[in-house]
């Protein structure tokens, strides 16, 4: 099954078009992102597979920021033991998930591996990726299931937190104030 979605973004003045396709192994996203901020235009490749448990296995960013590239590759067991650019990665240790700060899609990954049920949370660490400050990092996240398709995510300590509004897949409808999602297309 394949997945095109169109999220814009107010916060970062950007589009990005995600194409997710899943199969009987995992899913894989691809996507690109283009915007502006401050004072600069950048766009993000970026390439995410999970396994069948939605554990991240693989992700790799290629970002443009004005005139600077970069390359990150991440590469994971799925239980939380990573590889970044081929090297042992400790700082990472216990983080399943991805979270690029770019992209709602990221948002999907807990989403569709916590299973959460209705008022219940859980407290995840993740890899915080924000390409536009340079900064790669594990961060402490909350995820509380407030309905069938309404999410409040937190970054502990709280110093961002929201009420998201996902479709029946787990993908991004509203994150305000950072994204609102244009389109979808689903195809088998």
């Amino acid at each position: 099954m394949q997945t095109s979605l169109l999220w814009t973004g107010s916060a970062y003045h950007s589009l990005e078009n995600c194409v997710l396709t899943t199969t009987g192994s995992g899913a894989e996203a691809s996507s690109i992102i283009l915007g502006y901020y401050a004072q600069k235009i950048y766009r993000v490749d970026y390439r995410i597979k999970t396994n069948t448990r939605w554990e991240t296995v693989f992700c790799e960013i290629s970002s443009q920021l004005n005139s600077q590239t970069q390359l990150i590759r991440l590469e994971s067991d799925g239980k939380g033991n990573w590889l970044q650019d081929g090297k042992q990665a400790h700082q990472f240790d216990g983080c399943i998930d991805v979270d690029i700060a770019l992209t709602p899609f990221t948002n999907t990954l807990p989403i569709r591996r916590l299973k959460l049920a209705s008022n219940e949370e859980q407290n995840i660490r993740v890899i915080y990726l924000d390409l536009l400050e340079g900064q790669i990092r594990p961060v402490q996240q909350r995820y509380v299931r407030l309905s069938e398709t309404r999410y409040h995510y937190e970054n502990i300590p709280n110093d961002f937190e929201a009420n998201i509004q996902v479709d029946e897949s787990g993908f991004v409808v509203d994150y305000p104030p950072l994204f609102v999602r244009t389109a979808v297309i689903k195809s088998e």
